[in-house]
């Protein structure tokens, strides 16, 4: 019998170990995926739960399976102000944003401020990294990573 894609979720992330600690900072302001002229994404975009279900996927109506909702492929960072390996992490995903800009979706979960969405996922380490292909599963990556491994799995997985 298939387990749902939220069960899996959960099972993943009850048996990851959280790799951030500290006191919570002060908030950044989101980007958007568009400007007023249209142009594509040059900064990873701030997701709401409201956003994730309509651009991502509806997992409160198909908790079944992962149907990707986007057009291209993505990467989503789960994360937060206050953890280090995160804030190494952020300037990377701003240049591969920019490097890939029509290619895919950078995605960026504040799980402080989304704690809802965390939880139905069972985020508990951050940084977490989802590779989301058009097509199957998401890919979970639980730690800091370099540009260089962030854009093997862009290469390999994403774009292939």
């Amino acid at each position: 019998m298939k387990k749902s894609i939220l069960t899996s979720f959960l099972l993943m992330g009850l048996l990851l170990f959280a790799s951030c600690s500290g006191t919570h900072g002060s908030k950044q302001t989101a980007t958007t995926d568009t400007d007023s002229t249209g142009k594509e994404q040059s900064a990873p975009i701030h997701l709401t739960r409201a956003e994730f279900l309509k651009k991502v996927v509806d997992y409160e109506t198909s908790a079944k399976e992962f149907k990707y909702l986007g057009d291209k492929p993505a990467i989503i960072d789960f994360y937060a102000d206050w953890c280090g390996p995160c804030k190494k992490m952020a300037p990377v995903l701003d240049e591969l944003s920019k490097e890939y800009a029509g290619k895919i979706y950078i995605y960026k979960v504040d799980v402080d401020s989304e704690q809802d969405l965390a939880g139905a996922f069972g985020i508990q380490s951050l940084p977490t990294i989802w590779f989301v292909p058009m097509k199957g599963e998401p890919q979970m990556s639980v730690g800091a990573m370099s540009k260089e491994q962030l854009k093997d799995y862009i290469d390999k997985v994403l774009l292939k």
